[in-house]
């Protein structure tokens, strides 16, 4: 696929900034496990933080290619820093723009589309990931306002986040229908950080467990109508998988420039790696699943840009790239030897950042079971 002027100028801009304010610094902050807010603010700056939100609202008014082409970009850079990008963009940019009254376009919205403001999601449960008609937040209604109590986990930008998007049942006999969706900010009493999370990777990202303790929210604050929730909720996730793919072409080209760069300098039986033929066949394995990847997700990208439906094309594009990812940067490691195996080189990074994408979002059996239900269908 080829891009657009504004398309390739947006992947430039990302690409241009990953390079000069995201790339020296990543090791050293994955290694302190620091959250580089003041990078996340230069982001929202340039507009990365709204990509898809029309101007009136205070974003860039791109379009979802353009987005997913930046986001590849930033991944490439860091993988946790791109995670938080994704957490704001959609589905908490996304969900308030398509459901929101201006009021809460305004409130809500705004802040967060002009990157003065990062977002927070809280669906997920300690019991609940890919069940999200399962949810045991309660929400009750008092007066003028909703009184909410219950715990989430996995919330990227738990804790930096100034903006929330939260799911209780408001309904309990009404099953997955007796879900709303609410918008609050974090400094509201009530909201607790109950834990950060020690990860495996996406250490620049704070991933926590957030305790609702009679978080009052207004009722002009729920987002949609009342048992509205799991749709406001679903809306935006075949979007947030075609970013999950980009993330993962990201982090996967990132491990693939390094080793094809160690490939070129290091030398072995009196020639350097590349010139060795199962390296050179391993190199160019590598770099056309990465391709195939992109390509998968840019073709379900351009498909929502065109407003059709893309279940099973954004589900390929997520399973395959995610899965990809995990070849790649192993191989990376692989071809370093027992180097890719220290922290001092960063392959080991790539391939501890990459491991989440066939998780988060819906994991990789999810991902099969959504494409052969379409099949089955005849989609």
């Amino acid at each position: 696929m080829l891009l657009s002027d504004q398309q390739a100028a947006i992947r430039d801009m990302a690409r241009d900034f990953a390079r000069h304010e995201i790339c020296p610094f990543a090791a050293d902050w994955d290694r302190r496990e620091y959250v580089p807010v003041e990078t996340l603010s230069k982001m929202g700056a340039l507009g990365l933080m709204g990509v898809c939100v029309p101007t009136e609202w205070g974003g860039s008014g791109a379009d979802f290619v353009s987005y997913v082409v930046a986001m590849e970009e930033i991944a490439y850079g860091d993988a946790g820093i791109a995670n938080m990008m994704a957490a704001t963009n959609f589905p908490y940019n996304a969900a308030v723009l398509a459901h929101g009254t201006d009021a809460q376009k305004e409130k809500f919205l705004r802040p967060a589309a002009e990157g003065r403001e990062l977002a927070a999601f809280l669906l997920s449960e300690p019991q609940v990931g890919s069940d999200a008609a399962n949810l045991q937040t309660r929400a009750v209604r008092a007066g003028d306002r909703y009184v909410i109590d219950g715990a989430k986990n996995f919330i990227t930008s738990g804790q930096t986040g100034k903006l929330a998007m939260i799911f209780a049942v408001t309904d309990p006999d009404a099953g997955k229908n007796g879900i709303s969706c609410f918008l609050a900010r974090t400094d509201t009493p009530g909201y607790r950080v109950a834990r950060l999370e020690k990860k495996l990777g996406h250490r620049t990202c704070d991933t926590c467990q957030i305790v609702l303790d009679r978080l009052k929210v207004p009722a002009s604050d729920m987002l949609g109508a009342p048992g509205a929730g799991l749709k406001v909720a679903l809306s935006s996730l075949d979007s947030g998988r075609i970013g999950v793919a980009a993330q993962s072409v990201g982090v996967a080209r990132a491990a693939f420039d390094a080793a094809l760069a160690y490939a070129r300098v290091r030398v072995t039986f009196g020639k350097p790696l590349i010139e060795h033929q199962a390296i050179a066949f391993q190199l160019a394995e590598m770099s056309t699943k990465i391709e195939a990847a992109r390509q998968l997700y840019l073709h379900a990208a351009l498909l929502k840009d065109l407003g059709r439906s893309s279940p099973k094309e954004a589900s390929m594009a997520k399973l395959f790239a995610s899965e990809m990812a995990e070849e790649v940067t192993s191989a990376a490691i692989q071809i370093h030897g027992g180097y890719g195996f220290l922290n001092d080189y960063p392959v080991e990074k790539y391939y501890r950042d990459m491991r989440v994408f066939q998780i988060y979002d819906g994991p990789s059996e999810i991902q099969k079971m959504l494409i052969a239900r379409e099949l089955a269908k005849g989609n």
